[in-house]
C-alpha cells in the first residue's frame, strides 16, 4: 500500500520547488526530509529529467539517493553514446540520400556544447524535414530498422523494431531510441494552432544533418514548446534548464528572432520565460520579458505572475478538467475549447487510444480507457490523480510491488 495522496501531493510539491532552487544556485543544505521524502525525490527527478544535472551540482549527503544520481548519470552518459552515433548514421545516410535534416532540441543543444554528455538526458530524437521531404525521411528510418509506431498532428513516432521500453525506474541505456519526425514545429494552445517553422527550417539547408539557423530560432523552439506544456500541465524542470542554459549564449539579435514573423507576435513567450526568470534571474533579460508583457494576452500574463513550477508541471498531482483554458485568447476559443472537453473530436479520440497502446506507464489503467462521460463525472466530483506521475512514485516507492490496481489503490487511498 502507498501513502494517502495527500501526503505524497504535498511531498511532491516540495521536492520540485527545492529541485528548482537547487540547480538554479547549488550549494543549499542537505534537506532534513524522511525516507518517504528521498523515495519521492527520486521520482521527481526522474519526471522532471534533471537526474544528471543534479548529481553534477547537487552536493546533499543521503546514501541511497547518491547513487541514485550517480547511477543515472551513467545511463544518460552511455545512452548519449548510442544517440550520438545513431545521429551520425542518419548524417551519412541523409547525405547519400540528399535529404536535409534538422535535429531538434536536446541533440541540438548538445551540439552548441550547451551540455556535455551525461548532464541531460534525452527520451528519444526529434527531427524536423520538410513536407515533401517526408517520404523520403521515412524510407530512411525504415532502412535503419525503424518501423512507424503511430502518428498525430504533432508528429510521427518511429520505434525500432527490436527493443522493449524499460519498466523500472528512470533512464537506462539499453532503452530503444524512439525518433519523432515533424515536418512543422507548432503547438496548440489550447485549441488554436501556433506554428513557427518558417524560423526553425534552415533557408539554406543542405544534405545530412543541419542546425537550428540561430540560436534564437532554438530559443524560439524551446520556449514554444515549453508553453505547449505549461498549457498542458506538463512541464519539466528540464525545460526550464535548458531555456535558462541557452539564455546566456544570446544576444540581443538572438532575442529578436521571437518578432521575426510581424503579422503574429510571440504572445505565448511570456509565461514560460517568466516562469525561467524566477528560478534563473540572472539568465533571462528583464528588457526581453518587458517587450513580451506588450504581446501577451492580459489574462494569461496576469495568472502568469503567480504560476509556480508545481502548478504547470507532472507534479501537480491532480489531473485538472479545463486544464490550459487560460490560454484561449477569445470567447470563441474558450467555446471551442470547452467543446472539445466534452466531446473529443475523433483525432483527440484516435491520439488517446494511440496513447494507451504504446505507452508504459498507460498500460493495464482502467481509468484511460473508461467512457468520456464518465471520466468528466469524476472529474467533477473528486480529485483524480494523474497516471504519468503516479506510475513513477509507483516505481519509486515500491519498485518491485506489481503495478495492476494501481488507479484504485491510489484513489481509495486519497
Amino acid at each position: 500500500m502507498l501513502p494517502p495522496l495527500r501526503i505524497v501531493r504535498h511531498g511532491l510539491r516540495r521536492i520540485t520547488e527545492a529541485f528548482a532552487a537547487e540547480l538554479a544556485g547549488p550549494g543549499r543544505a542537505t534537506p532534513a526530509w524522511s525516507e518517504l521524502d528521498w523515495r519521492l525525490a527520486t521520482a521527481v527527478a526522474v519526471a522532471h529529467g534533471v537526474s544528471p544535472l543534479l548529481c553534477h551540482c547537487c552536493a546533499w549527503k543521503h546514501e541511497s539517493w547518491r547513487r541514485f544520481l550517480e547511477s543515472q548519470r551513467d545511463h544518460v552518459e552511455r545512452r548519449h553514446q548510442r544517440i550520438h552515433a545513431l545521429l551520425q548514421q542518419i548524417d551519412a545516410d541523409a547525405r547519400t540520400t540528399a535529404l536535409a535534416v534538422v535535429p531538434l532540441k536536446g541533440a541540438a543543444l548538445h551540439a552548441l556544447g550547451i551540455y556535455t554528455p551525461g548532464e541531460r538526458p534525452m527520451a528519444d530524437i526529434d527531427l524536423l524535414v520538410r513536407e515533401d521531404d517526408a517520404a523520403a525521411a521515412t524510407a530512411l528510418l525504415l532502412k535503419l530498422g525503424y518501423v512507424e509506431s503511430f502518428a498525430q498532428w504533432k508528429h510521427r513516432v518511429f520505434k525500432p523494431a527490436s527493443g522493449q521500453p524499460f519498466a523500472g525506474l528512470g533512464e537506462h541505456h539499453d532503452t530503444p531510441v524512439n525518433i519523432e519526425l515533424h515536418t512543422r514545429i507548432r503547438e496548440r494552445l489550447p485549441v488554436s494552432m501556433v506554428d513557427i517553422t518558417a524560423r526553425i527550417y534552415p533557408r539554406t539547408a543542405e544534405p545530412g544533418l543541419n542546425p537550428y539557423p540561430s540560436p534564437g530560432a532554438l530559443m524560439s523552439h524551446l520556449l514554444l514548446h515549453a508553453a505547449g506544456n505549461m498549457c498542458g500541465r506538463s512541464l519539466r524542470l528540464l525545460h526550464l534548464h535548458d531555456i535558462a542554459r541557452l539564455a546566456t549564449h544570446l544576444a540581443a539579435s538572438d532575442w529578436a528572432v521571437l518578432w521575426a514573423d510581424a503579422s503574429e507576435p510571440p504572445w505565448w513567450a511570456l509565461p514560460p520565460l517568466r516562469l525561467a526568470a524566477r528560478h534563473y534571474p540572472e539568465a533571462i533579460s528583464a528588457a526581453v520579458l518587458a517587450r513580451l508583457e506588450r504581446d501577451c494576452p492580459r489574462l494569461l500574463r496576469t495568472i502568469s505572475h503567480r504560476q509556480s513550477l508545481t502548478r504547470v508541471s507532472c507534479s501537480e498531482l491532480w489531473l485538472h478538467a479545463f486544464a490550459g483554458i487560460e490560454w484561449a485568447r477569445s470567447i470563441r476559443e474558450v467555446g471551442r475549447y470547452l467543446r472539445n472537453r466534452v466531446s473529443p473530436p475523433d483525432e483527440a479520440r484516435q491520439e488517446r487510444a494511440d496513447m494507451v497502446r504504446t505507452q508504459l506507464w498507460l498500460q493495464g489503467q482502467s481509468w484511460v480507457t473508461t467512457a468520456h462521460r464518465r471520466r468528466i463525472l469524476t472529474w467533477l466530483t473528486r480529485p483524480v490523480p494523474r497516471m504519468d506521475m503516479l506510475y513513477v512514485v509507483r516505481a519509486a516507492l515500491d519498485p518491485l510491488a506489481s503495478r495492476e490496481n494501481t488507479e484504485h489503490t491510489l484513489v481509495a487511498s486519497g
